[in-house]
């Protein structure tokens, strides 16, 4: 099967109600200090993994964690997981940093999610 790129989950972010506690837990669970560290976003970086802490779930309306997959060519992935089955949930948009984001959900209503960094 020819198709774009996917380099696995290295994301994985978390919606949490309260963003001190979380922190100070997942601080404790992966031993490492936050590297981004604001009121709307908590970001570690721990054995070549990203875990983000969204408060509240943020705007996305986050219910449970979402795996994030890096993908070289996300606008490629979307046409294939589509054709697959998925509805889009989110539109590919920009974060900041040439890194774009988009999630689809799975025939089951799981939600997965797709980055790619320029």
């Amino acid at each position: 099967m020819t198709g774009s790129s996917t380099q696995g989950i290295k994301t994985v972010l978390h919606p949490v109600s309260d963003i001190d506690a979380a922190k100070a837990l997942y601080t404790a669970l992966l031993g490492v200090a936050p590297q981004a560290d604001s009121p709307y976003y908590v970001g570690f970086e721990a054995a070549g993994q990203h875990i983000g802490l969204v408060p509240g779930g943020g705007a996305q309306g986050m219910t449970s964690p979402v795996a994030y997959w890096h993908v070289s060519d996300i606008e490629a992935k979307l046409g294939e997981v589509t054709a697959a089955g998925a509805t889009v949930k989110d539109p590919p948009r920009e974060v900041g940093g040439g890194r774009l984001v988009a999630s689809v959900t799975d025939l089951d209503g799981n939600v997965l999610g797709l980055i790619q960094d320029r």
